[in-house]
């Protein structure tokens, strides 16, 4: 008996290493990928700042004093005036957790996350521009003529939209972790609100300000589209729509690599804040899970909590609304005739599909590298399982208007700096939804190993017919999330598209920046509810099939 099970036993540990080692492959194939794609765009910028390093410092003028002044101002007026009014409401939902309606508004505080940030725009250009629904009571009320929403006021506006919902995603998921036991005895002790606020609620919420804050300062400071379609002019211009202008408008590269490395250091200035103030960039659109609460609001309480929730919902709901009601006065029947629409929306699908499959191809790569290292010994492994498993983050710190203008820098003098517009899009936007793949994809994928590597090993199921027999069924859920959230991402994405885009190669959200700026408002509002529609389809797919997953 023993000469038989000695020599299974060796194969076993053969078969365990060599699938071990396959799987460290393919995550060193995954990293170098991504070192490669950000390496290069360091590179370009580097080869220019050196080729033409006077006109570099020469960007170190006035006009950059301005635009760093703005990025950082518009930032931190955004972060104040989401968080502040985001208490406030958390706080109301928090105190009321079972009434009609309270699932449906905290699914519609989830839609800003899934819009891309142009249709956002649209939306609240068609509320509050000058020929917006809104425009006529808001001209009676000013006495005159409303001017419209660009400038500071869209930005902020915009980002608020955005970004409200979240923070209060986010502190109500702060205050259902207080025990329940604490609402039990402050309901015993007759706690009055304020008391309540004072001792339980602030306490809870203070821990996860910073960290929310953090995140929301994070996100106006990398802000694009926003500043691109609503600032209005360069007195409203942050660093990445700078970077923008100079390379497709001004034709400056030495000028975008001194507004790209101020970028850079001020990105990763904020990541390090926010790293030590606990924040998590990669946000989870999930539904807060709510306590019960042993609680009896008085009726002036409830009246203001009200008050506070219906306003945040007229706030959210507003810009959706009118993106609907814009979008369908557009001439659909003509706008899905025209070629351009057709191709542009072709062009979107195709890119957003190869960019999602590649994003979980890399996503399931570092999960299996990690999972394969922290089984071995050594500081090499634990190094490879750190890189892995958290050093695939890091991509945040790199927005992708930075990743577009190196790699637009290092291609301009080869001719091609248009043609590979579409592996651009693939590439850089495959990077950026990793880590937010990854976070659907590693649990289930760690959960399964737990389960099952030991016995595939002694049973010899490897490879496909492992994948296809054991996994498949345990991370199909997970992997139809990523593939859904990854497709959503790329299919909103203008930053990339924005500086390689050409009218050879378009996506919906290029074409849609275009009707803009020839003012044709009818068809830039179809458009804009088309791209809306087809990333709330895929997010609502991510959430059902990772509500399955989870189930």
């Amino acid at each position: 008996m023993s000469l038989d099970t000695q020599p299974t036993a060796k194969a076993d540990g053969f078969l365990a290493v060599t699938v071990s080692d396959r799987r460290l492959l393919a995550g060193a194939i995954a990293l170098f990928g991504i070192a490669a794609l950000i390496g290069g765009a360091f590179l370009g910028l580097l080869l220019e700042g050196i080729r033409d390093f006077g006109g570099a410092l020469a960007a170190f003028d006035s006009y950059l004093v301005r635009i760093v002044w703005f990025t950082l101002w518009q930032a931190v007026l955004s972060t104040v005036l989401s968080v502040i009014p985001a208490i406030v409401v958390a706080r109301a939902l928090s105190r009321h957790p079972v009434f009609r309606g309270r699932a449906f508004i905290l699914r519609l505080f989830a839609l800003p996350l899934a819009l891309p940030a142009i249709v956002a725009a649209l939306g609240i250009l068609a509320l509050l521009g000058r020929a917006g629904l809104l425009a006529a009571p808001l001209s009676a009320l000013s006495g005159g003529i409303w001017p419209g929403i660009y400038g500071l006021s869209g930005i902020l506006v915009a980002h608020v939209f955005f970004n409200l919902p979240l923070a209060t995603r986010l502190l109500l998921g702060s205050l259902d972790t207080v025990p329940s036991d604490q609402w039990r005895l402050a309901s015993q002790l007759g706690m009055t609100p304020l008391s309540t606020f004072r001792l339980i609620e602030w306490p809870a919420m203070r821990n996860a300000l910073p960290g929310a804050a953090g995140l929301v300062f994070m996100l106006c400071v990398t802000s694009f589209t926003i500043v691109l379609t609503l600032g209005g002019g360069p007195a409203a211009t942050t660093l990445e729509v700078a970077i923008y202008q100079a390379l497709r408008f001004d034709f400056d590269p030495a000028r975008a690599v001194t507004f790209t490395v101020l970028q850079m250091a001020l990105t990763v200035l904020v990541m390090l804040v926010l790293a030590r103030l606990g924040a998590d960039t990669a946000v989870d659109a999930n539904l807060p899970v709510t306590r019960r609460k042993f609680i009896a609001p008085g009726y002036a309480e409830r009246s203001l909590n009200a008050v506070f929730i219906v306003l945040a919902l007229a706030f959210v709901a507003g810009p959706i609304a009118a993106t609907v009601v814009a979008g369908l006065s557009a001439d659909f029947a003509r706008l899905l005739t025209e070629p351009a629409v057709r191709q542009a929306t072709t062009t979107s699908i195709v890119l957003a599909v190869l960019s999602a499959l590649l994003s979980v191809m890399v996503a399931l790569s570092l999960a299996a590298a990690r999972r394969a290292s922290a089984a071995k010994r050594g500081k090499p492994a634990r190094f490879f399982e750190a890189v892995a498993g958290t050093g695939a983050g890091f991509v945040l710190v790199v927005p992708p208007i930075v990743i577009g203008a190196g790699w637009f820098i290092l291609l301009r003098h080869t001719g091609a700096v248009f043609s590979v517009a579409p592996a651009m899009v693939v590439f850089v936007n495959a990077v950026m939804a990793m880590p937010f793949v990854i976070r659907a994809i590693r649990p289930a994928y760690d959960a399964a190993a737990e389960r099952n590597d030991r016995l595939c090993a002694q049973l010899g199921i490897l490879g496909w017919n492992r994948m296809r027999l054991i996994d498949w069924p345990a991370l199909r859920g997970p992997i139809a999330t990523g593939l859904a959230f990854a497709m959503a991402l790329s299919l909103g994405d203008l930053g990339v598209i924005a500086l390689f885009g050409s009218d050879a190669v378009q996506t919906l959200p290029y074409l849609l920046l275009a009707r803009m700026g020839s003012y044709r408002t009818d068809d830039a509002a179809g458009l804009a509810l088309l791209l809306g529609l087809l990333c709330l389809a895929l997010i609502f797919l991510a959430d059902r099939f990772g509500t399955k997953g989870a189930s």
